[in-house]
C-alpha cells in the first residue's frame, strides 16, 4: 500500500520561507481562510497571539504551505523558535538541468540563497546551497 505524504520544514519565519520556496519551485502559496481564522478566535478556539499578518492578510502564525500547481505535492513550513544549527539529514534536490544550473544558482543567490559548494559524482554535477534560513538543498 502506498502512502501520501508532505514534507515539513521547521523554520523561524514560515510565511517568508514559503514565499521564497514557492517562487523557487514555481509552486503556489496555499491560501489561508481569514474568515475561518477570525471565527476560530471569536469562538475561543484560538487566540490573537496565534495569528499574524502577512502581505496584508490574517494568517496562522505557526505555518504556511505551498503546493505544486498541477498535483497534490505539498511543503509545509512550520514555526520553530530555534534557528537551524546543524546540517540537514535530508534535503530537496531542485532539478533544472545542466544547461540552466549556473544561471539558477546565480538567481537563487540574488534572492537570498547561499552557495555552499559544487560537487560531482562521475558525470553528474550539482551545487549545494542553503535557503535564507540555512536549510541545505541541491541544484542539479
Amino acid at each position: 500500500m502506498a502512502y501520501d505524504f508532505q514534507v515539513t520544514v521547521d523554520c523561524t519565519n514560515p510565511h517568508d520561507l514559503a514565499d521564497w520556496w514557492a517562487e523557487t519551485l514555481g509552486w503556489d502559496v496555499e491560501p489561508q481562510d481569514e474568515g475561518f481564522i477570525k471565527e476560530m478566535v471569536a469562538k475561543g478556539f484560538a487566540t490573537d497571539a496565534e495569528t499574524t499578518h502577512h502581505r496584508g492578510k490574517l494568517v496562522w502564525r505557526t505555518g504556511a504551505a505551498i503546493r505544486h500547481p498541477e498535483n497534490d505535492r505539498r511543503l509545509l513550513f512550520q514555526f520553530d523558535e530555534a534557528a537551524k544549527t546543524v546540517k540537514n539529514r535530508w534535503h530537496v534536490d531542485v532539478r533544472v538541468g545542466e544547461d540552466k544550473r549556473d544561471a539558477e544558482r546565480d538567481k537563487l543567490v540574488e534572492r537570498g540563497a547561499t552557495f555552499l559548494w559544487e560537487a560531482s559524482q562521475g558525470p553528474h554535477k550539482w551545487f549545494t546551497m542553503s535557503d535564507p534560513e540555512g536549510n541545505e538543498f541541491c541544484v542539479t
